[in-house]
């Protein structure tokens, strides 16, 4: 590769040249959903995020092979050693069998990751069909010495693991002293354990648990993350470049896959740890305890009172660029109308430039020379560990001059042919390939769309005072019947489509 490219490792807590294993080719995992439910936004974020590394590692010249597993068994409520199962208590409510859990909630995530244009990964491996593979990866632990057997149940020996390798702790910070100074009084229900921060990669099921294997220690259940260590080796190989995921996976997620794949394979799994931060909203974390939360599909549609009217889903993905993954963000609505109105204005720059005649025998001058310098920025923006928000305030600047050439602000004579179509191009690159943008008349046609079914709503609450029932009963059947449902409250009426 031309391009020298910079990756933030989490684990070294800095930058660091990118070198893949295989010149040319790279091997990246990042942790996908357990699908008991509905995607939530902030793990839209981190999808996103992944996403575009991937689109631009492509884009720059690797090959890419990236593997995003589905959680659909061992991971438990509250992330804990026992309990029931995310998805058989999801199942168990909904009185479904465990796997039509996994297919509904698999189809709707596919759903929306299509809607905010996320590629597909290479691979999309399951926990279920890996289960053979982790029994034989506990096997291997228990065989290095790093695991112990109890009443059917093999737990990961974390003490054992910190005073002879001594790298517990490395990535997520954590100190190991304070893991060693924990007590028996810390394990609470789980008397089984040596010590409290051991962890089970295979647990017993209960006679009630819906998903369980026969295994040579019992019939149950591999830990959850086990999962990760098995599926990003198979596909990948024991040491594979880029491991990635969101800021609250470092612990104990990622620190138990570290510890496992050098138990089981004597050295850790990925050269680079890349991992996106948090997904705020009206600067407070989102909870659905005391309301501040929405789904991507209120966000699409508006059907929320975070939000005064429906974003499209490429508005979002633009919102969500505009930080840097390793940064917080901020979502609202004042932000969100910010992002439609940039994403306008870069696309109708786009359209611009299309129409932007070049002269045959213009010779570049200045103009042309800051196009260029500009271009070029773009891409080290990119270089440097994925900065999206810098390069596509680079493209505003080339915005700009496109905007200044069209008003014969800027002299078009100044800017060579070659250096026309070379701006062309960077520009659909960049907003279709990389950033991975979507043309769409949408956002006009939403606004247009909630000033008609204003002027609805205020008809037919003009009716409603007058008392014609008719007139109002018709408007709201019409709607209907375009599968637009009204919503009186005491607040008003707001309108979502179906």
């Amino acid at each position: 590769m031309d391009r020298q490219l910079t990756i933030y490792n989490s684990l070294t807590r800095k930058k660091e040249i990118f070198k893949p294993i295989e010149e040319g080719h790279v091997g990246m995992y990042a942790c996908g959903p357990t699908v008991y439910s509905d995607v939530h936004l902030g793990n839209c974020r981190t999808f996103i995020g992944f996403d575009t590394i991937f689109r631009y590692l492509q884009y720059i010249g690797y090959k890419v092979r990236y593997v995003r597993n589905i959680t659909d068994v061992g991971h438990l409520v509250d992330d804990a050693d026992t309990g029931e199962d995310k998805i058989s208590k999801k199942a168990r409510l909904e009185k479904l069998e465990p796997m039509e859990i996994v297919q509904k909630y698999t189809n709707g995530f596919h759903a929306i990751m299509s809607k905010l244009n996320v590629l597909s990964p290479s691979i999309e491996p399951r926990a279920t069909q890996h289960i053979l593979e982790q029994i034989e990866m506990v096997r291997d632990i228990l065989d290095n010495g790093f695991a112990y057997e109890v009443n059917g149940a093999v737990y990961f020996d974390t003490q054992k693991f910190i005073k002879e390798k001594g790298i517990y702790g490395e990535l997520s910070g954590r100190k190991v002293d304070e893991l060693l100074a924990m007590t028996r009084d810390d394990l609470k229900n789980q008397d089984e354990k040596r010590h409290p921060a051991d962890f089970a990669i295979w647990m017993k099921a209960a006679p009630e648990h819906l998903m369980k294997w026969q295994s040579p220690w019992s019939e149950g259940f591999p830990g959850w993350h086990l999962e990760c260590s098995v599926m990003s080796t198979k596909y990948l190989g024991e040491t594979f470049d880029i491991h990635g995921g969101g800021n609250d996976l470092k612990f104990p997620h990622h620190e138990n896959e570290i510890a496992q794949n050098v138990g089981a394979c004597g050295h850790a799994p990925a050269n680079y740890w890349m991992h996106t931060n948090m997904l705020l909203m009206n600067g407070r974390k989102m909870s659905k305890s005391d309301g501040n939360t929405i789904t991507p599909q209120e966000l699409f549609s508006g059907d929320s009172v975070h939000v005064s009217k429906g974003y499209s889903p490429t508005v979002v993905r633009f919102f969500m660029l505009q930080s840097h993954y390793r940064s917080t963000m901020d979502l609202t609505d004042e932000a969100l109308q910010a992002a439609e109105k940039g994403y306008r204005r870069l696309m109708e720059g786009y359209k611009t430039l299309e129409k932007l005649a070049p002269k045959k025998d213009a010779t570049d001058g200045d103009v042309g020379a800051e196009i260029l310098s500009l271009i070029e920025a773009a891409f080290v923006e990119m270089d440097d560990d994925f900065n999206t928000p810098k390069a596509m305030a680079r493209l505003f600047e080339l915005t700009n001059k496109i905007n200044a050439l069209k008003d014969g602000h800027l002299d078009i004579n100044k800017v060579s042919e070659a250096t026309l179509q070379r701006l062309q191009t960077v520009m659909h690159d960049f907003i279709f390939d990389i950033f991975g943008l979507q043309e769409e008349a949408d956002c006009e046609s939403n606004d247009k769309m909630n000033g008609v079914m204003q002027l609805l709503i205020d008809i037919r609450q003009q009716a409603r005072q007058n008392k014609d029932w008719a007139t109002s009963d018709q408007i709201r059947d019409a709607l209907a019947a375009l599968n637009i449902q009204l919503k009186d409250s005491k607040d008003g009426t707001d309108w979502v489509m179906e």
